[in-house]
């Protein structure tokens, strides 16, 4: 795989015509909404199957994968495009296999009202689903968003992907609840209510384990965590369910220099089936205009984990996800809207901007000018694109960590799965 950044003068037809491949597999790998409004500075997906197959008459996924020995979700992943229709055409090419590095465990969030058609095309690359339904609130009693998780977990299993119970004191827009968060920490009945209560959900609803997030921890306070997620790896234990801790974890930068919150990770690893960082982003973002992600950042945060804590329980989670800010940024007043990365495109072609990249954080961004009641204002985007998820995928592979998170997969970004798929081989338990 390589990634090809459109050029001055360049159109679809040109970066085909010299990668040598179709102008559709190129569309389809790379989810172009505008294939012939290409931006300078758009990030192109040039992948290079290592095996492919013509589709004979007769032919059905199945007796494809049986013919080369291979998963039905490795065709479906492979082949995005198989993911909405029924039929195979007789002609066309499929990617049976890529020259990949090796393993990665994917775990992608959710809400239960994702489309079915954005899920379905999402599971066949998925090891798990975090499903964003509960929230913790007061004395351990869970509070349910959506009635409908039913179905979502029926699929994920279809699929190939186990469906995890996300726990938190989080509400739907990111808002934290640190008083019900303590009072349960600090109250063994509480606790043994709380863990009553997700284990009858998880029963009755079909979960295959938790996903329980954590927003306060520190060194202060890590002991009763550990006595707390002890007494939920036991249980969990018994039942024979999988469970898994995300840490949003604690950061700033002084001097130009990540620091990061001081925790004893080995600890808690040892309860848990595995450790996600991720660093939540919502709908909004008061903060000053800086990248969604930092590899630099990324590196510190796993070169710290992996002094005390095994590869294999290590995941990183990578947002998909754009912030609009209008610029001069304002502290206390400015507020960042959130942007799909089809949005984000959709913004710098209809404002025939050019994107920028910046090498250190290995994030994309751009400027442009929007009108609001008959005022103008300069605004700056950033993003992530390929050449991010390259980049945080060779941190995974160089420090040989077990996997990432996506949060979230709301919106299907095909790029974001051809980067991953033509790279590595997606774990399925």
């Amino acid at each position: 795989m390589e990634i090809y950044v459109v050029q001055e003068g360049d159109d679809i037809y040109s970066i085909a015509t010299k990668y040598m491949i179709s102008i559709d597999r190129l569309i389809q790998e790379n989810g172009l909404v505008y294939p012939f409004d290409l931006i300078i500075g758009q990030a192109l997906v040039i992948t290079y199957p290592k095996q492919t197959y013509t589709v004979q008459q007769g032919d059905t996924l199945q007796s494809i994968a049986d013919m080369y020995n291979v998963k039905l979700m490795q065709l479906l992943r492979n082949n995005q495009s198989l993911l909405n229709r029924k039929y195979l055409y007789v002609g066309e090419t499929l990617v049976i296999s890529y020259e990949t590095l090796g393993n990665i465990a994917t775990n992608g969030f959710a809400y239960p009202f994702i489309s079915k058609e954005t899920l379905i095309k999402t599971l066949p690359s998925l090891t798990y689903l975090t499903i964003f339904n509960y929230s913790t609130t007061e004395k351990g009693e869970i509070k349910t968003y959506y009635n409908n998780d039913a179905e979502i977990i029926k699929i994920s299993k279809e699929y190939g992907a186990i469906p995890l119970m996300m726990i938190t004191t989080l509400d739907q827009q990111g808002k934290k609840n640190e008083e019900i968060a303590f009072e349960i920490l600090n109250n063994e009945v509480y606790q043994d209510n709380h863990i009553n209560n997700f284990l009858s959900i998880i029963k009755i609803k079909g979960y295959q384990g938790i996903n329980i997030v954590f927003n306060y921890l520190n060194m202060d306070n890590q002991f009763i965590y550990e006595k707390f997620i002890n007494k939920i790896a036991n249980k969990m234990k018994t039942e024979e369910l999988l469970f898994f801790i995300t840490i949003n974890y604690q950061s700033q930068v002084n001097d130009g220099k990540i620091e990061l919150g001081k925790i004893d990770y080995a600890k808690l690893s040892t309860y848990a089936n595995g450790l996600i960082f991720l660093k939540f982003e919502w709908g909004f973002n008061n903060f000053p205009p800086a990248p969604v992600i930092n590899i630099n950042n990324m590196k510190v945060l796993i070169d710290y984990v992996i002094q005390d804590v095994t590869p294999d329980k290590i995941n990183i989670s990578i947002p998909i996800i754009g912030y609009d800010w209008s610029l001069p940024y304002i502290p206390n007043e400015s507020v960042a809207n959130s942007l799909s990365i089809n949005s984000v495109l959709e913004v710098a072609n209809s404002n025939d901007t050019k994107i920028e990249f910046d090498e250190i954080s290995q994030t994309p961004f751009f400027y442009y000018t929007s009108f609001s009641l008959g005022e103008s204002s300069e605004n700056i985007i950033w993003f992530v694109d390929a050449r991010s998820m390259k980049a945080a995928l060779k941190l995974i592979f160089d420090k040989h960590i077990n996997g990432c998170g996506i949060w979230n997969i709301m919106i299907y970004n095909a790029q974001v799965w051809t980067v991953i798929n033509s790279q590595f081989d997606v774990v399925k338990l």
